[in-house]
């Protein structure tokens, strides 16, 4: 009789644990690892391609880079361009240009030459959004290269003084696509194309 009170206490026991505990380990999520872990990772690299493709601040931004392009007076010289991606792998590209956009909206945009150029602002602002939706975007591997080239744009932009920040106004349009073709899943110019 006693072994029988045990049994059905232990049984009860059972019938509980199994109802009660076995949904809620099913339910919790687990861990991320691996490749689940860089997918992750990789997603917060990236930029949703409809923030490109708003005509109004595509045309503000190119306008802008046209204004300020007839006042550049340093044609030898090239900021934004293949340069900036000397030794990066391809997966920092949009971390690259997430630091590149900072610079620009910090040390140019948002300096005195706001007063200088109509749409400043607003590009200024779209940028920085930018940059906000990329706020978790961080390096994977060696951050050597992007460091180097980095302190390669501020130097070459402090080299070349005012005109330095007219050059970056002046190639907002080309940040605007760097930034796009880094940070958007877009398909790569020159990519996988049907043929007819």
């Amino acid at each position: 009789m006693a072994s029988l009170k045990i049994l059905t206490k232990s049984f009860a026991g059972w019938v509980i644990c199994c109802c009660c505990c076995l949904p809620l380990l099913l339910s919790s999520p687990l861990p991320l690892r691996g490749p689940g872990l860089a997918s992750t990772a990789h997603h917060a690299c990236r930029l949703r391609k409809i923030n490109f493709q708003q005509p109004y601040i595509r045309n503000r931004t190119y306008t802008l880079a046209k204004m300020a392009r007839v006042s550049d007076q340093d044609t030898d010289n090239r900021l934004i361009g293949q340069q900036l991606y000397a030794n990066v792998k391809e997966n920092n590209r949009c971390y690259m240009m997430k630091r590149i956009v900072e610079i620009v909206v910090t040390d140019v945009l948002l300096t005195k030459v706001k007063d200088q150029y109509p749409y400043v602002e607003e590009v200024a602002h779209f940028f920085a959004s930018l940059n906000s939706e990329l706020s978790r975007c961080k390096f994977s591997g060696n951050r050597e290269h992007i460091e180097r080239n980095l302190e390669e744009l501020k130097s070459k932009m402090k080299q070349l003084g005012e005109n330095g920040k007219t050059k970056a106004i002046g190639e907002l349009d080309l940040l605007f696509d760097y930034t796009e073709n880094a940070c958007t899943d877009a398909p790569k110019k020159g990519g996988n194309k049907k043929k007819n």
